[in-house]
C-alpha cells in the first residue's frame, strides 16, 4: 500500500508539472524571456526555498546544511547550472513541437539518462539492477512510440494545420532542441545524487531531498537569468518589467506556473519517502516521474487540440505509447 501511495504522489506531481505551461498562455504582452525568468523566480527560487525549509528541524537553519557539506552543495549547484541549459532548451522544444511532442522527446531523453548516469556519477553503479535497466528500456520504448506518432503527425498535416496547432512548429529543429534539452536536463537527477548528504539526520524522510532540490534549482536559475537578461538587452524588452498595469495578471499566472512546475519535485521527495521498501523503485523514481510527465503532457496536448486532424493510426500509436509508459512506471517492482 505504501508503494501505491508513493507512486500516486509522484503522479500528482507529474500532472501538476505537465499543467505548468497552461498558465503561461494567459500571460499578456510580455516577451518570452521576460515571462520565462519571472516564472523562474517562483519555480526555481521561492517555492524550492519554502520546500527546503520543511526539512529543517526546529532550532536549526537551512544554511547549516550547506555549510556542513560545502563540496556536495557546490557540486549539486554545478549540475543545476548545467540543468539550467536543459531548462532553456526545454522551453524552446515546447515552442517548436508543442506541449505533447516537445515534452515527450525531451523528458524521455532526460528519464533514461538521468536514471542511468546518476548512479554512475555518484559511484553507486550497484543500484543499476536488471529491473531498473529493463524499466528504463521500456520507458524509452514508450517515448520512441510517441515520437513515432509525432513524426506521423508531422508528415500528415499541412504547414497551415501545423502552425494552427503550434504557432512556431518546426519538426527538425524541435527534435534537435528537445534531445539537447533532455540530455542537459538529466543533470538535475545527477545533482540530486550529489546532494544526498544535504539534510539533517533527524529530517523527516519525506522532505530529505528538498534542500538538494533547492541547490539544483538555484544553479538553474543562474543560467536562465543570464540568458534571459541577455535576451532582454538584445531584443530591447526590458520595458516589459515596467508595465505595472500587467503585474496583477502576469504575476498571478507566473506564480501559478511556478508552483505547478515545482510540484513535480516536491511530489518526488514525498513519493520516495513511501518507496523506501523498494530499492529498485527508489533508483527508478526519476524515470517514473519523467515518464508520467510525458503521459500527462500528451493528455494536455490532446486537450489543447495539438493532435487535432491526425489520422486514427496516429492516435492509436500515441495511445499505445502512453500505455507503455504507464506500465513502465511500476515494472521494476514486478521484476524484482
Amino acid at each position: 500500500m505504501e508503494i501505491i501511495i508513493g507512486l500516486l504522489i509522484i503522479a500528482v506531481g507529474a500532472f501538476c508539472q505537465s499543467s505548468s505551461y497552461v498558465p503561461i498562455n494567459r500571460i499578456k504582452e510580455w516577451s518570452w524571456e521576460s515571462y520565462w525568468i519571472v516564472q523562474g523566480v517562483f519555480a526555481w527560487l521561492v517555492f524550492p526555498f519554502l520546500g527546503a525549509l520543511l526539512a529543517v528541524p526546529s532550532g536549526h537553519s537551512l544554511f547549516e546544511i550547506y555549510a556542513a557539506n560545502p563540496t556536495d552543495a557546490l557540486w549539486t549547484m554545478f549540475f543545476g547550472v548545467l540543468w539550467g541549459v536543459g531548462g532553456l532548451t526545454f522551453g524552446l522544444s515546447m515552442r517548436y513541437l508543442g506541449v505533447a511532442l516537445g515534452q515527450s522527446v525531451a523528458l524521455g531523453t532526460c528519464a533514461g539518462l538521468g536514471t542511468i548516469l546518476t548512479p554512475v556519477f555518484t559511484g553507486k553503479t550497484g543500484d543499476l539492477t536488471t529491473p531498473v535497466i529493463v524499466g528504463v528500456v521500456v520507458t524509452l520504448l514508450g517515448i520512441g512510440i510517441i515520437g513515432y506518432a509525432g513524426s506521423l503527425k508531422s508528415a500528415a498535416l499541412s504547414e497551415e494545420e501545423k502552425k494552427k496547432a503550434v504557432k512556431d512548429f518546426n519538426f527538425t529543429k524541435g527534435i534537435l532542441v528537445a534531445l539537447l534539452a533532455g540530455f542537459m536536463s538529466a543533470c538535475f537527477s545527477i545533482g540530486l545524487g550529489f546532494g544526498e548528504s544535504l539534510c539533517f539526520a533527524e529530517s523527516d524522510e519525506l522532505y530529505k531531498t528538498l534542500p538538494a532540490t533547492f541547490m539544483v534549482t538555484v544553479g538553474g536559475f543562474l543560467t536562465n537569468a543570464i540568458y534571459c537578461f541577455y535576451q532582454n538587452t538584445r531584443n530591447k524588452t526590458w520595458g516589459d518589467y515596467g508595465k505595472s498595469v500587467l503585474y496583477g495578471n502576469n504575476m498571478l499566472f507566473c506564480s501559478l506556473a511556478g508552483i505547478l512546475w515545482y510540484s513535480q519535485f516536491f511530489g518526488l521527495s514525498l513519493g520516495k519517502g513511501f518507496l523506501t521498501s523498494s530499492p529498485a523503485l527508489l533508483t527508478f523514481s526519476w524515470c517514473i516521474l519523467m515518464s508520467l510527465n510525458v503521459t500527462f503532457s500528451n493528455v494536455w496536448g490532446i486537450i489543447l487540440k495539438e493532435w487535432k486532424g491526425c489520422s486514427s493510426k496516429t492516435i492509436t500509436v500515441l495511445v499505445v505509447g502512453l500505455l507503455v509508459l504507464i506500465v513502465s512506471s511500476f515494472l521494476p517492482e514486478l521484476l524484482k
